[in-house]
């Protein structure tokens, strides 16, 4: 069975990453998303506990590469928020690892380099890293409504089972993190 590729089309491209609108609050170049329709961080968590399965991907077009970045992300995510006991802990953790220092394509401590283009310029490498910040944050928040019951606010062992999980053997954190 194939892994599963995002729908989206986008002709505005950061690197080799797709420029795709987000649905969020917080302030990033990604143009806003209506709140009708599906965006990346939607597809991503959708597609996330069938990906994350996958050694390998398939890269069929740029939004592919974010909906890699952000399926690693909820890996991360996950981590954190299988030590919080409840909702609010929960969206604490994953708003301070959003803001927390993180490689891009390029930096050296990037574990797909050889799947991103590194920024031409360090204007596009900032904008780069505020687009990825501004996934992060969406991701993150929307993450916590999905995992915290909103009846008990106990996170749900369905979804923190796929934290141990590493898609296409890679994490986003260095080891021993």
């Amino acid at each position: 069975m194939p892994a599963y590729h995002s729908a989206l089309k986008s002709t505005q491209l950061i690197g080799n990453m797709a420029l795709l609108p987000v649905k969020t609050q917080f302030r990033g170049p990604a143009p806003r998303a209506e709140t009708d329709q599906e965006d990346i961080v939607d597809e991503a968590i959708y597609f996330f506990k069938a990906n994350v399965f996958f050694r390998t991907y398939e890269i069929k077009s740029e939004a592919d590469r974010v909906l890699i970045y952000l399926t690693l992300y909820i890996t991360e995510c996950l981590k954190k928020l299988q030590r919080c006991s409840n909702k609010n802990q929960g969206l604490q953790d994953v708003y301070s690892l959003a803001i927390a220092k993180f490689d891009i394509p390029g930096d050296s401590g990037f574990p797909l380099n050889a799947v991103y283009s590194k920024p031409s310029s360090s204007s596009e490498a900032d904008l780069m890293r505020q687009y990825l910040q501004q996934l992060r944050h969406a991701c993150g928040l929307r993450l916590c409504e999905k995992v915290f019951d909103p009846e008990s606010g106990k996170p749900s062992k369905w979804w923190l089972c796929f934290a141990k999980r590493k898609f296409m053997d890679k994490s986003l954190s260095q080891p021993g993190q």
